[in-house]
């Protein structure tokens, strides 16, 4: 094929050629994008297991301090049960812990990293508990929150809405309610 004086034929070649290499390409791109897609998913599910084993980690934490925090809030606990989870009536329910005498429940959501989003959920929860749980019917029922991180927003919105605000300082764990605070009932 002749640069200078192409024929017809030359740059029918040419074009196919063309044609063949951007096919080529086209075809190796998808294949990248896929394992590309894939990684992502894989690093995107480690994350999320990474959060949840977090949030185990908080649960750890907490469950033995349970009893102290609450009975300096003058809360007697006779009872602390883990990863309570309920269905009635096609709705569902999943408590991180479930703190309970004879005339109080109080649950406890336990996140890595604690949003307002989460204490929308727990709020939720809480809506429902007493019909999902009617064991706890006849019982006050309150709601607290914890994280590793809490940011102070997130903290303050918690404490409007009346619940418990659980949190680390220093080495141990602490309610960071004030005295003014006055937790709602469900």
């Amino acid at each position: 094929m002749s640069l200078a004086n192409p024929t017809l034929e030359d740059i029918w070649k040419l074009f196919q050629e063309t044609d063949r290499k951007f096919l080529q390409m086209q075809e190796e791109s998808k294949k990248l994008d896929e394992k590309l897609t894939e990684k992502i998913n894989k690093v995107s599910t480690d994350l999320g297991r990474l959060g949840n084993k977090l949030g185990d980690f908080i649960e750890e934490m907490l469950y033995p301090a349970a009893v102290r925090l609450f009975k300096d809030r003058g809360i007697e606990v006779h009872e602390v049960h883990r990863n309570v989870s309920a269905h009635r009536n096609g709705e569902g329910i999943e408590v991180d812990l479930l703190v309970i005498n004879d005339t109080v429940a109080v649950a406890i959501e336990c996140k890595s990293t604690l949003g307002i989003d989460d204490v929308n959920e727990h709020l939720e929860r809480l809506d429902k508990l007493k019909r999902v749980l009617p064991s706890n019917a006849n019982k006050q029922v309150m709601g607290a929150v914890t994280g590793m991180i809490i940011p102070d927003n997130v903290a303050q919105y918690a404490y409007k809405k009346g619940l418990f605000v659980i949190g680390q300082t220093g080495d141990q764990l602490v309610v960071r309610n004030d005295a003014k605070f006055k937790a709602k009932i469900w």
